[in-house]
Formats: structure tokens, C-alpha cells, sequence
């Protein structure tokens, strides 16, 4: 698939559980472009809107479903990478210049959830999810801050890269994993009972890690495991969301890539730009959203994310 012809069908299957999931007449569409680094996809049922981050024009974008229409959300904006939305419609983003993660309120005033571990600064918080809790986890790699592209270049205060977790009631930051060499993406099984991290350090090591790993959830607050679930074939696997059998899609680089819950790769969505991340949005969350290199694109899936918003 070429940049100018979308035409064909994106779907490229491994394993015949794909089929059952997706239609061969359905078409990519590419719904905006003009970015040069477009990352964190989040969708907001209430107003049918999806917001993303173009991080190194220092932006945040709106793309409205209605009428197809996008403008500018934020900017600057901090540099801001991933993107959630909470259980009560809220948005909750990962700031690289600020180096914290903060909530955008509904009157449209934001709020600091973390900034330090410690009492020492966070590297450049990437990717977020926010538990049913209202717990919020969040990944912690240094991008933001190893130069100026995508950030600000500014000294390291933590002793690594690591995954973090902000209580709901006292706001205390606690450190969940530190084991990794660049912690990404992220995303909970349907349940929660699971938590999966995407480790993208082959970005700065040949032969470092390109996987997702697989966490339990322990007590609603800690983790335990770890075992690799997938290792990337192309490219790195970046951000990633859950339908609702549980299955991953996640961005690589050549597309997306469907991952069943045993971690075969059944399937893939060819994308002609370097994918960066994913979300379900849609009135049914039936339409997959894509964010690769300088567009966002979309496809019609024949299953549902699992349900993020109460």
C-alpha cells in the first residue's frame, strides 16, 4: 500500500481468527495529515471527538467525527505524548516539557497528578492508562528528555526508566516496575486483572528489547510477572489498546498488528507510515483509530474496544 493509493483492503491475515474480526471490503482512511510526529490517540464519546499529539510541533490536534473537520486543541502544549481519557470524561496527558502527567479538568483548568518519584523529577512520562480505581499508571522513559526534538534536553534525576502508579485517594506516586530499558506503551486486560508494557529499547540499544511484556495485577496496586507476551517482527511495538475479547492491537512498523490472547500475531492493519499508537472510539467503539508518523487514520473493525469510561 503507497501513500497515495488507499484503496485496497489494509488487512493482511495470519491466522483465520482474523477473518472472523474483520471485513476485506472495508478501506483505510487517512482523516488528517501534516504532522511530523503524530502520537496519543484519545476519544471522547460525549463530544465525538478525538485529540492526538504532534509532539515535535509542540501541538495537540482535534479531529471532530461529525463533520470531519480538525483544529488545533493545545498550543504549545508541553511537548505532550500520550493521552487518556478518565473514567468521568477527563482528559489525562503525559507532558515531556513539564516532565509530569497532569489532568485537563472540565472547566478546562489542569491538574498535576505527578511530577516527582521521591522527591526527584520524572524523566518524560509516555504513555497512560487510568484504572476503574481511578488509579492512574503510567510509563516513564527518557525520550523527552535525551534531546531537543521531541522535549527539552535536561538531566536525568531517576536511576533508570520505569512504570508508575498514582493513588486515587492520597496521590502518592509509587514505582510498579524497574526493569525496563525504555517502558512505553501500556494497556489493562479487559478485566484488569493484567497489565501489558510495551519495552522500546531497541530504540537506543540494536539488541535491545522490542517487546510487550504481560504483568498480573496484584491487590489492585502492585505488580507481578512479567513474562514477554510478543516480541515485534517490525519495528518496535509502541502504543497499543484492548478490544473487548482481550485481543491487542498495537502500532509496529509496518502497520498494526493483532495480537490474540495468546499472543499469536493473527493478523495486520498496512498502514503506509510508521505506526505510533491506537485507540477504539466510534458511537459503537467499533472504529479504530491510528496515529502514524505525520496522519491519523481510521478503519471499521467487526468488534469493540473494551470499555475505558464508566
Amino acid at each position: 500500500m503507497s501513500n497515495a493509493d488507499l484503496s485496497g483492503s489494509p488487512f493482511e491475515t495470519r491466522d483465520p481468527r482474523f477473518d472472523a474480526i474483520t471485513n476485506q471490503s472495508v478501506k483505510l482512511e487517512r482523516l488528517a495529515t501534516g504532522c511530523r510526529w503524530a502520537e496519543g490517540p484519545a476519544y471522547f464519546p460525549a463530544g465525538r471527538y478525538l485529540v492526538w499529539s504532534d509532539i515535535p510541533n509542540d501541538r495537540m490536534l482535534r479531529w471532530d467525527e461529525c463533520d470531519g473537520s480538525t483544529s488545533t486543541f493545545r498550543a504549545p502544549a508541553g511537548y505532550t505524548n500520550g493521552h487518556t481519557v478518565d473514567r468521568q470524561g477527563r482528559l489525562v496527558s503525559c507532558e515531556h516539557l513539564a516532565r509530569q502527567v497532569t489532568r485537563t479538568e472540565s472547566d478546562g483548568s489542569i491538574t498535576v497528578l505527578a511530577d516527582r518519584y521521591q522527591g526527584k523529577r520524572l524523566n518524560s512520562p509516555n504513555d497512560v492508562v487510568v484504572r476503574s480505581d481511578g488509579s492512574i499508571w503510567f510509563t516513564d522513559p527518557s525520550y523527552g528528555i535525551d534531546h531537543d526534538y521531541e522535549g527539552l534536553r535536561q538531566e536525568r534525576e531517576l536511576d533508570g526508566c520505569h512504570v508508575y502508579r498514582v493513588d486515587p485517594s492520597t496521590a502518592e506516586v509509587t514505582r510498579v516496575a524497574d526493569d525496563f530499558a525504555r517502558p512505553n506503551g501500556l494497556a489493562f486486560s479487559p478485566d484488569e486483572s493484567r497489565l501489558y508494557i510495551a519495552d522500546t529499547g531497541a530504540t537506543h540499544d540494536p539488541d535491545g528489547p522490542r517487546h510487550i511484556r504481560v504483568f498480573d495485577v496484584v491487590d489492585d496496586r502492585a505488580l507481578a510477572g512479567g513474562d514477554v507476551f510478543a516480541v515485534c517482527g517490525a519495528g518496535l511495538f509502541d502504543g497499543f489498546r484492548v478490544d473487548e475479547a482481550g485481543r491487542l492491537w498495537t502500532s509496529a512498523g509496518d502497520g498494526v498488528h493483532c495480537l490474540d490472547t495468546d499472543g499469536t500475531l493473527i493478523g495486520k492493519i498496512r498502514v503506509p507510515e510508521t505506526v505510533s499508537n491506537v485507540c477504539f472510539g466510534g458511537p459503537h467503539r467499533n472504529r479504530l483509530f491510528i496515529t502514524a508518523t505525520t496522519s491519523l487514520y481510521s478503519v471499521y473493525l467487526l468488534l469493540r474496544g473494551a470499555a475505558t469510561i464508566s
